[in-house]
C-alpha cells in the first residue's frame, strides 16, 4: 500500500510540475512575441527619425 500511495503522489507531482512548466512556456512565448513587436516598432520609429528606408534593408 505504501508504494502505490507514493506512486500516486509522484504522478500527481509530475503532472503538476508539467502543468507549471507548460504555463511558464506559454508566458515566455507571449513575452517573446511582445518583445519582438516592441523591437520592430522601435526599429521603424528610429528609421523614420533617421529617414532610413527600412524596406530596402532586410532586418532579421
Amino acid at each position: 500500500m505504501g508504494i502505490s500511495v507514493m506512486t500516486e503522489s509522484t504522478q500527481h507531482e509530475a503532472t503538476r510540475r508539467n502543468s507549471l512548466l507548460e504555463a511558464a512556456h506559454e508566458e515566455m512565448v507571449k513575452f517573446e512575441r511582445k518583445e519582438n513587436e516592441f523591437r520592430r516598432k522601435d526599429r521603424q520609429e528610429r528609421a523614420a527619425e533617421l529617414h532610413l528606408p527600412l524596406d530596402a534593408i532586410k532586418v532579421h
